[in-house]
């Protein structure tokens, strides 16, 4: 019992962590952009916003089909399931051109050598997607926990 409980703590710990972070990383993308902040802020958030992605996968994985909660068959045919498994494919994939940017920078900045920041202001809007589409998990979530069925 307290390995379920903990797992769910973690899980929704995770969450507020890659809402929190997400965001700061969209303000610090926003920030660079009017170049009132250097990329460093950006990849401190990212690096948090990663950090929760991990846990979120791993607690994710573990309760919905590691036996901990009410088991894969229950999830496989929970239609929020496949709603919180689609938006969270969705933020992987908004989250591409940002994560691949990101690591170049970091590339760059190990080298020493400059890296581009003109896409800046789109990545504060991804960010802030990408936060939106957390909120919808979370929703989705919850009527999942609440036994919420349409069919």
């Amino acid at each position: 019992m307290l390995v379920h409980w903990s797992l769910a703590a973690i899980h929704l710990l995770a969450f507020a962590l890659g809402f929190w972070a997400v965001l700061t990383r969209g303000s610090a993308f926003s920030r660079l952009a009017a170049g009132t902040a250097d990329a460093g802020r950006v990849l401190i958030a990212d690096n948090l916003w990663g950090i929760s992605a991990v846990i979120l996968l791993i607690t994710g994985g573990m309760r919905a089909f590691g036996g901990y909660e009410k088991g894969t068959d229950y999830y496989l045919h929970q239609p929020l399931f496949h709603l919180k498994m689609t938006l969270f494919v969705l933020v992987l994939l908004v989250e591409l051109a940002p994560m691949i940017t990101l690591i170049k920078w970091r590339i760059a900045s190990a080298r020493g050598t400059a890296f581009d920041t003109s896409r800046a202001k789109l990545f504060a809007r991804i960010s802030h997607v990408e936060a939106l589409l957390l909120v919808l998990i979370v929703i989705a979530a919850t009527g999942m926990a609440r036994g919420m069925t349409f069919g």
